[in-house]
């Protein structure tokens, strides 16, 4: 795109977040966005009343990590969702980076490097197959994402049966996993970085305008220039990059991860990601209020806990969420298309 295009897609840009005419639109997104908050305080608060045990200090830092790992994972399918897309080899791919790193890494102090890169690889191939499937050929991400993720699933079973039953990372980076600072463990302050990071790239960078356009309204971001096939292609290689990263991550902090570590994210990113206010319509979407959903649907499951309930309750909650999630932004598309 030449830079002659650029004002369009900008004003293109600023009137996609702010509606028809550029009124009423800003609030009703930043509400959209804050409505997490607002219920992850609402929560905190009724636990502080009548459950004290699961809003306690200790309570709280013990589940930051896993707050951490959902909320990466979940960035990673916001991404998808503001493309157009949903990816569901998710779990796939964590498991396929966690064994990729045990094997390529062996356990051996001088292989973390080469290990770790190896398995965030591997994560981000997966993500180029699923965007060139998907963007270039036009197929459905559903069904694309649901037939990558059962065939890396067997590829790496193959893959984890050559490896002994007793792998575990090296022991600098299960270190690493473990490692406290200020009292945070290290996965939560690799999320905040990475939140801020992404932020910063959608919001105040060109390529953030063009990425929003493309999911807002591809037609219209074509018109100006952009091309929307990478943009599409380029979600799903950048999401799978931070799924590695949770594959890495989660292997780092339970040291001797098993086939069975990327299971919990099938469903909770989805729900972190609509609980969030990324449009599933595509184009919207903020980083930061991912990152509370992530934490309000881990502390609701401590809350569970805590009474005594199954976690199948938490189960049917994300399922609720991800449908009041497409109502919500069904209904909001509706209004921005003006119908």
């Amino acid at each position: 795109m030449t830079d002659s295009t650029t004002p369009a897609l900008s004003q293109y840009t600023r009137t996609s977040r702010s509606g028809r005419g550029g009124k009423g639109r800003v609030p009703a997104i930043q509400m959209q966005f804050a409505a997490i908050w607002i219920a992850l305080a609402i929560l905190l608060l009724i636990g502080a009343v009548f459950l004290p045990r699961s809003v306690s200090a200790t309570s709280i830092i013990s589940i930051l990590p896993f707050a951490g790992f959902l909320a990466i994972a979940a960035m990673g399918q916001s991404l998808v969702l503001m493309a157009r897309g949903i990816d569901l080899s998710v779990p796939a791919i964590v498991t396929l980076s966690s064994t990729v790193l045990l094997g390529t890494s062996g356990g051996a102090e001088g292989s973390v490097v080469i290990g770790t890169f190896m398995a965030i690889l591997a994560a981000m191939c997966v993500g180029l197959i699923n965007g060139l499937l998907v963007a270039w050929l036009k197929l459905n991400a559903l069904i694309v994402t649901l037939s990558t993720g059962a065939i890396v699933s067997g590829i790496t079973l193959w893959y984890r049966t050559g490896l002994p039953a007793e792998s575990g990372v090296p022991t600098a980076l299960a270190g690493f996993g473990g490692t406290r600072w200020l009292g945070l463990n290290t996965t939560v302050w690799i999320t905040i970085a990475l939140t801020l990071v992404l932020t910063i790239l959608l919001r105040r960078t060109q390529l953030g305008r063009r990425f929003e356009a493309v999911g807002a309204n591809p037609r219209a971001a074509y018109a100006t220039g952009v091309e929307i096939r990478r943009y599409q292609a380029g979600a799903f290689v950048a999401a799978s990059f931070l799924y590695g990263i949770v594959g890495v991550l989660l292997s780092a902090f339970i040291r001797n991860p098993t086939l069975d570590v990327g299971n919990p994210y099938l469903l909770a990113p989805i729900a972190a990601a609509v609980l969030g206010g990324t449009a599933i319509s595509g184009g919207i979407g903020s980083m930061i209020a991912v990152t509370g959903a992530a934490l309000f649907l881990i502390q609701l499951g401590q809350t569970l806990k805590v009474l005594g309930l199954e976690t199948s309750w938490q189960m049917i909650f994300q399922g609720v969420a991800i449908a009041l999630g497409m109502f919500l932004s069904e209904m909001q598309g509706r209004k921005r298309r003006g119908g």
